[in-house]
C-alpha cells in the first residue's frame, strides 16, 4: 500500500517538475518574441515524463537493469529532449515565436500544473486523514 502511494506521489512530483520546466521554456519564448533569430523551444511532455519515470530510456544514458539502480531525475532533462518550434509564417528577423501559440500553450500548461498540485494536495490530505486516530476526529 505504502509503495503504491509513494510511486504515485513520485510520478506526480516528476510531472510537476517537468511542468515547471516547460513553463520556464514557454516564458523564455515569450520574453524573446522580439529577439532577431531566436528559435522558440518546447518539450515533448509525454516523452519527457516517460523518461523521467524510467518508462523510456534517456538518450545517451544507460538504462537501469535492477529496481535498486539510481534513476535519472526529471531535472536532468537534456538539451536533446527539447525541440525547436517551426515558424508559422516567415519573418525577416527569422524569429520563430508565435505569440498566439505561446500564450495558449502557457495557459494550458498552467492549468495542468495547477491540476497536478491539486492532485498531490488531495493525496496528502487523504493520507493524513487515514493516519488520524478515530479519537482525533
Amino acid at each position: 500500500m505504502i509503495n503504491r502511494l509513494t510511486d504515485t506521489l513520485d510520478f506526480q512530483t516528476q510531472a510537476l517538475t517537468l511542468r515547471a520546466e516547460r513553463q520556464r521554456l514557454i516564458a523564455s519564448n515569450i520574453a524573446n518574441a522580439d529577439t532577431p533569430g531566436y528559435i522558440a523551444r518546447d518539450m515533448d511532455f509525454a516523452s519527457a515524463l516517460k523518461q523521467a519515470t524510467g518508462a523510456l530510456p534517456i538518450p545517451g544514458q544507460m538504462a537501469a537493469t535492477q529496481r535498486g539502480h539510481i534513476q535519472p531525475t526529471a531535472g536532468a532533462l537534456s538539451e536533446s529532449g527539447l525541440r525547436y518550434a517551426t515558424a508559422s509564417q516567415t519573418n525577416l528577423d527569422r524569429n520563430s515565436v508565435d505569440m498566439d501559440r505561446e500564450r495558449a500553450t502557457f495557459a494550458e500548461n498552467s492549468v495542468k500544473y495547477e491540476a497536478t498540485l491539486r492532485f498531490i494536495n488531495g493525496s496528502m490530505k487523504t493520507m493524513m486523514d487515514a493516519m488520524k486516530s478515530p479519537s482525533q476526529g
